[in-house]
C-alpha cells in the first residue's frame, strides 16, 4: 500500500453518506481524484455530502496524461478508467475502488488497491474508529453492497486480536 491514493466515486460517496470521509484523509498521505470522478460526484444531488465536500475542495484533482490501451480494453466506466490510468502514471499509487470489474483490472495491472471495506478495517486496526462493525452496518444502510462472507471473515480477523 502506498501513501498516494487515487479514489473513485463510490468510496467517497458512501463514506461521506455515513460521515466517515475523514478516514481517507487520515489513512492516506495524499488523495488524488481524477477530474472525471469529481465531475461524477458534482453531478449528484445538491445536498449530497460527497458533492458538498468535493465542491469545497476535498481531495486534489488530477487527470491522466494518457489512458493506456490495456486499461481501455477493460471497458470500465470513465471514473474507474481514469483512476487506473492515473495510478499507473503515478506509480506507486493505490487505487481506491469498490467495483468488482475495476478491482479485477487493478489486480491484473498490478496496481495496489483498497476498497471501502478495506478502508474501514484499516481504520479500526489503526485505532481511528471504535467499531468497524458499526460503520459497516452504516455503509450497508447507505446501500453499499458488501459480501456477507467477506465481511464476516474480515471482522473475524480483527476480533482475533483483542488489543484492537
Amino acid at each position: 500500500m502506498t501513501d498516494l491514493w487515487i479514489t473513485n466515486s463510490s468510496p467517497v460517496i458512501t463514506l461521506a453518506k455515513v460521515g466517515q470521509l475523514r478516514l481517507l484523509d487520515e489513512l492516506a498521505e495524499t488523495i488524488l481524484m481524477p477530474d472525471a470522478v469529481a465531475a461524477e460526484i458534482l453531478a449528484g444531488p445538491p445536498l449530497d455530502e460527497a458533492r458538498v465536500s468535493v465542491s469545497a475542495g476535498w481531495a486534489q484533482r488530477a487527470s491522466p496524461i494518457h489512458i493506456p490501451q490495456i486499461v481501455q480494453e477493460w471497458g470500465l466506466g470513465s471514473g474507474e478508467t481514469n483512476v487506473l490510468a492515473l495510478a499507473l502514471e503515478r506509480a506507486p499509487a493505490t487505487a481506491v475502488l469498490d467495483d468488482a470489474s475495476a478491482r479485477a483490472a487493478a489486480r491484473a495491472l498490478n496496481v495496489p488497491l483498497i476498497g471501502t471495506l478495506g478502508i474501514v478495517l484499516r481504520a479500526k486496526l489503526r485505532g481511528l474508529i471504535p467499531s468497524a462493525a458499526k460503520i459497516i452496518e452504516d455503509l450497508r444502510n447507505a446501500d453499499l453492497f458488501l459480501d456477507e462472507n467477506v465481511v464476516r471473515n474480515a471482522l473475524n480477523q480483527i476480533n482475533k486480536n483483542p488489543s484492537r
